[in-house]
């Protein structure tokens, strides 16, 4: 699943794009369980309850649950199985943009959850893969991990360097949808890359860029 805070990439893209702006949507998806369902959907293609519940170690009646919650809102639904028993679900979008939800006070507050869990899901995964890299090719260790820059840029600067990493990114996510398992080239793993650009103080003064 792909997340795209701040620009409307529906272009030419393969991905199905949904815009995110009502914020009981916004809140009923910043559920740590609920992102764990959709990344085993997208990964999978489609997947019954029963493979959500095994592949998370939970029980079939909670991961029942929050899917129902997830289609409640828009952002699953089942589909036709091989045969008449418990049908899949698949993913209704595969990339989601927030844009607009900031316009109001609500849609502001409910972003701010969204992105928290974010936050705590990419720090949960640098944690992971700390584990974990010793046993990965230095190919891939020598460009995966975690880096950090402070510079001091203009308002323009910024937008410069965030619009290019946005642009060199959406050419993979667009044509790579998540659950499009006929997309993956061979020897490629799922690989999330979370920016954050963050802004110190002090704030610069009214009218100022």
């Amino acid at each position: 699943m792909s997340l795209e805070s701040d620009s409307d990439q529906t272009g030419q893209s393969k991905q199905r794009w949904r815009l995110l702006d009502d914020p009981v949507a916004i809140r009923a998806l910043a559920h740590p369980l609920r992102h764990d369902l959709m990344s085993i959907i997208g990964r999978l293609g489609k997947a019954t309850t029963a493979d959500a519940a095994r592949e998370l170690g939970i029980s079939h009646g909670l991961a029942s649950h929050h899917l129902r919650q997830l289609a409640k809102y828009g952002f699953v639904e089942q589909v036709a199985g091989k045969d008449h028993r418990e049908r899949p679900w698949r993913l209704v979008a595969t990339s989601y943009t927030w844009s607009r939800a900031r316009e109001t006070a609500e849609g502001s507050a409910a972003v701010d959850v969204l992105e928290q869990l974010t936050a705590e899901r990419a720090v949960e995964a640098l944690l992971d893969w700390q584990q974990r890299r010793a046993d990965w090719p230095a190919g891939w260790r020598d460009h995966a991990g975690l880096g950090e820059s402070t510079i001091w840029l203009t308002q323009a600067e910024l937008a410069e360097i965030t619009d290019a990493m946005d642009a060199l990114l959406m050419r993979y996510v667009n044509e790579r949808p998540l659950d499009d398992v006929a997309a993956r080239p061979e020897g490629s793993v799922p690989v999330t890359f979370t920016l954050l650009a963050l802004p110190g103080e002090p704030a610069p003064k009214p009218g100022r860029d």
